[in-house]
């Protein structure tokens, strides 16, 4: 995960926190629960800064809830979504392993989901 993108919601936090200081009643209600959303993902990316890891023996998923061992038999397909809506595009690393699919983006891997994408099926057996 890139500092700066943790850094940058972290100063969103801050900047939330002194609009609801000094907003009005509807703007308190609406601030805090942006700063509140942004230290969240603060949190999110200090306390599981690693998302996605690769061995020979499968992948580790992580995040707020712990870490998962997903093998390598049980993934069935990892491929890159890539989506353009409103003159954006959104680019996902998704990874189907049975009953779960696991979401990942550029901002998840701290590199681009299609160099990921081709490192996991490098090392998928």
């Amino acid at each position: 995960m890139p500092r700066r993108v943790t850094a940058l919601k972290a100063a969103g936090v801050v900047v939330f926190v002194v609009v609801a200081l000094l907003g009005d009643r509807p703007q308190l209600l609406l601030a805090g629960v942006a700063a509140l959303g942004f230290a969240l993902l603060v949190f999110r990316d200090l306390y599981a800064p690693v998302r996605l890891a690769a061995g020979e023996d499968g992948l580790i998923v992580g995040g707020l809830a712990g870490k998962e061992r997903i093998s390598w038999n049980d993934v069935d397909r990892i491929r890159v979504d890539s989506r353009r809506r409103y003159g954006l595009t959104t680019e996902l690393l998704e990874i189907d392993a049975g009953d779960q699919i696991h979401l990942f983006s550029r901002f998840d891997l701290g590199e681009s989901v299609y160099d990921v994408a081709e490192a996991l099926m490098r090392l998928r057996p």
